[in-house]
């Protein structure tokens, strides 16, 4: 029988959300962190049309969609890459710069998808202790070893909905020594954005990538298109490893044309907090313990693991899906994705009962 590397061997698969409603229940699924509505009517139309060239290959510079990155951000348009999702960059990164020579750091409770990248790198995953399931920068500049090739951290962070200040992100960078790499993953960036706390002056320093995504703000998860932005000579290496024709006509046309449309996004953005506030304060009203968050979810704390599996349980036992943490170690949290208010409001109304059941 052929068997994989044993690095690969090795691994576990990446946990996908389990969406199997009861027989004659319908599907509510707050587990994904979609958006809770469509993209920009002239996102839909612009990828529409591009499919007029699905016999072309794509732009592989990304052309139109770079200078508009640009335009928008006031940030170089030569540091700007896309992705087939900021995965794809997360993955060329550490093909790029871990190996089994050069570790990388992470909080706790980082973005998952973090650790299956490294050990496909064949890297050794190093975690440093949270403060409250938020990232501390003592823990992570105590734990860097002389091996740290890659520090990595979300801002605002999945799965905990938390965020650190630009002043927490320069005391990293200027406490991490010059050759580490700094990955700062900003996939919830634009709910957070209105702090006017940029981080793409970052960049400038030469050992700092700034990653992006038009999967949550902008409503494109089904298109797969993410961006960062990298120092040159990150980016000369990272376009060794993508691949050339890695963003289709039809994402390339919908993120531009999403972009471009900043007031539908920003809507997006308020209608989410707006439905997000709501939502964690009625449930704290009953007594759950609800982070606040940045992002368009929301971490619940229950006081034990056992409390949580059977909340999720009497959830989905009504068609209502939210995501376990047990894979990150919070064994006793659900994540509640924000969609619109008639999932919310059921979701509310289930936890209330469950509640109120004492179970």
């Amino acid at each position: 029988m052929i068997r994989p590397v044993p690095h690969v061997l090795d691994m576990s698969p990446y946990a996908l959300a389990d969406l199997s409603p009861p027989k004659g229940k319908k599907l509510i699924s707050l587990s994904q962190n979609e958006s809770f509505r469509a993209p920009s009517p002239h996102a839909i139309a612009a990828g529409s049309e591009a499919l007029a060239s699905a016999h072309l290959y794509p732009d592989p510079d990304w052309s139109a969609l770079r200078a508009a990155l640009a335009e928008i951000h006031e940030i170089p348009e030569s540091g700007i890459l896309c992705g087939n999702g900021s995965m794809e960059l997360i993955e060329c990164l550490m093909q790029a710069y871990a190996s089994p020579d050069l570790a990388v750091l992470a909080p706790d409770h980082v973005y998952p998808f973090f650790r299956t990248a490294a050990r496909m790198a064949r890297a050794r995953f190093d975690s440093a202790p949270e403060t409250d399931c938020t990232v501390s920068i003592d823990a992570l500049l105590q734990a860097v070893q002389p091996d740290t090739g890659i520090v990595c951290i979300a801002n605002p962070a999945n799965p905990t909905g938390t965020r650190i200040p630009r002043s927490e992100l320069t005391r990293l960078r200027e406490g991490l020594p010059g050759h580490v790499l700094l990955i700062i993953d900003e996939a919830y960036g634009e709910f957070a954005d209105l702090l006017n706390e940029t981080t793409f002056d970052m960049v400038e320093r030469g050992n700092t990538v700034i990653l992006r995504t038009f999967s949550k703000a902008y409503g494109l998860a089904g298109m797969r298109a993410g961006w960062g932005l990298f120092p040159t000579d990150v980016a000369s290496q990272i376009r060794k490893v993508m691949n050339p024709n890695n963003l289709s006509v039809a994402s390339q046309a919908a993120a531009l044309a999403a972009v471009l449309d900043q007031t539908y996004m920003r809507e997006t953005c308020a209608l989410t907090s707006a439905l997000r506030g709501s939502f964690s304060d009625r449930l704290r009203a009953s007594g759950f313990d609800v982070l606040e968050s940045f992002t368009n979810f929301v971490l619940i704390r229950f006081d034990t693991a056992g409390a949580a599996h059977s909340a999720d349980l009497a959830l989905q036992s009504e068609g209502m899906f939210l995501r376990p943490q047990g894979g990150v170690g919070l064994s006793h949290c659900l994540r509640a994705t924000v969609g619109d208010h008639e999932g919310m409001d059921k979701a509310a109304k289930l936890l209330e009962r469950w509640a109120g059941e004492g179970t």
